[in-house]
């Protein structure tokens, strides 16, 4: 009799014991799936219909928010219900389920963990915006140097969506052209992105090397936003805000797209989506005029930008006052659109005829010269910078053209997540002077520039 006491008290014990190590992923998506909330288009799958073996793995698909709806009260009682999970969590009894303690150190229960506010050390401010603040970090875990984007929440508004959609876009982009989401935590005040540490961009890059860069690191800067662009075009997601300031530099030389906060998952067929994205200068004339269905040619735009800018130190059009003035600059060089050079151009809300003084399209060489010294490298920025949409090149296009034949082959052969610089042979070079350029030298790839066009 005391045998088969004993014995069924074993029992009723590991039952118990199975019962609290319920995860916390489980008691989050079992509340969630119940809720069909509007702004989301994730799919949660109940956990009924799972298999029992797979349950303690649950994963969430990918969501993808839309920054310009004003949130909803259904968001707000999700956000509610994150809160709600994380407090049945601390306040339960018993141990931590397998999953939370998966991060922990092995060298003692209290040590940092991953996903906690206190496992990160804020070293400096590196800038600040709207909603966000970023700070160098150390990471109390492995040491690493990280970025924190701490964004500031308010009770009233929750978490903004601009924030909901970089953190739900890049938890699913895996490139060493795109920077990498290392973590998320949320407090009750701040949502906190944790990112790899990248020591600078593209612009701080350029304001130290004023004149326009070495031509040989912009081909390999050029090749890296393109590798990185082709990589979320494919998957349907724009950028919508390049600039030299999003695009990060690492000292290798490795250049990684960021800031997705105006990312946006494009859906099939297409929908209207707003005009009031990207930086000015970077924004194509379509944009500017008042379109509302574009594609990945609204990113392509900018990469002419951003090609003229390296090469011609300045950038290609600075507009000062407005609207108006930033398509005055574009059409000065382009040429004033009409129905024969751009079909449907009347048919766009801001586009009046009388409003723009007629000019005649030039070659881009008049207006930036140093696109004569290297060879193809006017024929590609006029095959990117078209003011009729359909007419510019696409990332992949553009990563197969001439302006590249110089380069190793082995980099069109890299798997997503390996970096231009582990092929042999591919580094940047040093930058010349501040007041000298060193246009017609000898490349790294063996071929001289010297016998370029002037």
């Amino acid at each position: 009799m005391k045998k088969l006491r004993r014995t069924l008290s074993e029992s009723f014990s590991r039952i118990a014991l199975k019962k609290d190590d319920t995860t916390f992923d489980e008691i989050c998506v079992t509340k969630m799936s119940t809720r069909n909330c509007q702004g989301m288009d994730s799919v949660i799958k109940p956990l009924d219909t799972i298999p029992e073996d797979k349950k303690v793995r649950v994963q969430r698909t990918q969501s993808t928010f839309d920054p310009f709806e004003k949130p909803t009260n259904q968001v707000k009682r999700v956000h509610s219900e994150n809160n709600a999970c994380i407090n049945f969590k601390t306040s339960s009894a018993g141990k931590e389920s397998p999953k939370v303690r998966r991060h922990s150190s092995p060298s003692s229960p209290t040590s940092p963990k991953f996903g906690k506010a206190d496992s990160y050390e804020k070293l400096e401010k590196l800038g600040e915006g709207s909603y966000a603040t970023v700070y160098k970090g150390k990471s109390k875990v492995n040491g690493k140097l990280v970025a924190l984007k701490v964004i500031r929440l308010q009770e009233e508004e929750g978490i903004p969506f601009t924030a909901i959609r970089e953190a739900s876009l890049l938890k699913g982009l895996k490139h060493a052209n795109i920077v990498l989401l290392h973590d998320i935590i949320h407090t009750k005040e701040t949502l906190t992105l944790v990112f790899e540490y990248v020591h600078t961009d593209l612009c701080q890059y350029m304001d130290k090397h004023p004149g326009g860069l070495h031509p040989d690191n912009v081909k390999l800067f050029l090749f890296q936003l393109l590798r990185g662009l082709s990589y979320i075009h494919q998957r349907y997601i724009l950028h919508r805000d390049l600039k030299p300031q999003n695009l990060l530099i690492s000292d290798t030389g490795e250049l990684k797209l960021a800031d997705f906060g105006l990312a946006r998952a494009k859906s099939i067929p297409s929908h209207t989506y707003s005009n009031e994205v990207v930086t000015l200068w970077y924004r194509p004339p379509d944009v500017l005029l008042g379109s509302t269905e574009y594609s990945t040619c609204l990113d392509m735009w900018g990469v002419g930008c951003i090609f003229v800018e390296m090469i011609q130190g300045v950038a290609a059009f600075p507009g000062m006052k407005d609207i108006q003035d930033q398509l005055e600059r574009i059409f000065l060089v382009l040429g004033t659109p009409n129905e024969d050079t751009w079909p449907g151009v009347h048919s766009l809300p801001h586009f009046k005829p009388e409003r723009f003084t007629l000019y005649s399209s030039k070659n881009l060489r008049q207006a930036w010269n140093k696109l004569s010294y290297v060879n193809h490298a006017e024929e590609l920025a006029s095959k990117l910078l078209q003011c009729s949409p359909k007419n510019r090149l696409s990332a992949q296009a553009a990563l197969s053209h001439q302006y590249f034949s110089d380069l190793p082959p082995r980099l069109w052969e890299l798997t997503d997540m390996s970096s231009i610089f582990t092929v042999p042979n591919v580094r940047l070079q040093p930058e010349a002077g501040e007041s000298m350029r060193a246009f017609g030298k000898n490349n790294s790839y063996g071929k001289s520039l010297s016998n370029s066009k002037h």
